[in-house]
């Protein structure tokens, strides 16, 4: 009786754990922006992964902000972005669009990317990724103001803000200071959005029998 029992209980062991499912790996279905190139290289990173993350976070912007200025620029979009983002009224939700959201849920998979206990922002200061954004910046001024604050522990989008809302303007041809936008004030706040309420942004609609006025 005694080993029948025994039997039992070890098919009951072999079977649950044949049956424990291993975590599922999240990847990334569709890279719209693959054929932008590659203009993010950090060590041990998905290059492919975060590049695509900056380029969905840039068309993100420049269509939402371009919503109510047909014919403004990337710059312009960025600059609006981080007026709103600083002073806490960024509508992340009506910012992000469906495939951003997508980014975001393989991003978060990535626990090397983000601390969750930081206060101040969700990303990982402490993160080889991070240093590889403060390490390639160009601005030299910006590069050790953000060098000064990892090292005094004193790191936050509110204190880095300020030298940052003076110098951005670089920002369009450095992609590492991009991506300082894009990790810091987009993806690390998406963690606290309802990504639930995201849709597709309704494409703008062009009158085209409008005849443009012309000055003599």
């Amino acid at each position: 009786m005694n080993s029948k029992f025994n039997l039992i209980v070890l098919a009951l062991v072999v079977t649950l754990f044949s049956c424990k499912k291993e975590t599922p790996v999240v990847s990334l279905s569709d890279y719209k922006y693959a054929d932008k190139g590659l203009v993010l290289n950090c060590d041990g990173m998905d290059s492919k992964l975060i590049n695509e993350a900056l380029f969905a976070f840039e068309d993100d912007i420049s269509s939402f902000y371009g919503k109510t200025s047909p014919n403004s620029s990337l710059q312009l979009a960025y600059a609006q972005f981080m007026r709103d983002a600083l002073s806490d009224r960024a509508i992340f939700s009506e910012i992000a669009t469906p495939h951003t959201v997508e980014v975001f849920n393989v991003l978060k998979t990535k626990n090397d990317l983000w601390n969750m206990n930081n206060n101040a922002s969700h990303l990982d200061y402490d993160s080889a990724f991070f240093n590889c954004i403060a390490n390639n910046i160009q601005d030299k001024n910006l590069n050790t103001t953000l060098h000064a604050l990892i090292e005094t522990n004193s790191m936050s989008p509110k204190l880095f803000g300020a030298p940052l809302s003076s110098r951005y303007i670089t920002v369009l041809n450095d992609k590492y200071l991009a991506a300082y936008f894009a990790f810091d004030l987009f993806y690390a706040k998406l963690f606290d959005v309802d990504l639930t309420q995201v849709k597709e942004r309704e494409p703008q609609k062009v009158d085209f029998n409008l005849i443009p006025t012309i000055t003599p």
